[in-house]
């Protein structure tokens, strides 16, 4: 009995990092030409340094990690904090609110 109720407990703890990539939070990009590639940034804004590149459809996970900002500005003008997924490759940054859109997690 003991070893069931270690095993439950272990399962149990494991249970909200399955949690953290399935279900709403993750994003997909959009409004970006096949051919071409959005641009995830060190900080919210254009002049900052580029991190890493989503192409459209073939980008991996893209976690948001918080509300897009600033809230007291349009939608579109707005940058979001995400966290990309893809393989072995885990990058954090920022992109355009209006490159992005709301998707379930896989």
């Amino acid at each position: 009995m003991p070893r069931t109720l270690l095993a439950f407990a272990f399962l149990l703890s494991a249970a909200p990092a399955a949690l953290a990539t399935s279900g709403p939070g993750c994003l997909v990009v959009v409004n970006v030409a096949d051919n071409d590639v959005l641009n995830l940034r060190a900080g919210p804004g254009a002049s900052t340094p580029v991190v890493d590149v989503l192409p459209p459809g073939r980008h991996g996970i893209i976690h948001l990690d918080a509300e897009c900002r600033p809230t007291d500005i349009a939608w579109s003008s707005r940058w979001c904090p995400v966290t990309h997924y893809n393989g072995d490759r885990v990058t954090k940054g920022w992109v355009k609110a209006r490159y992005v859109r709301d998707s379930d997690c896989p």
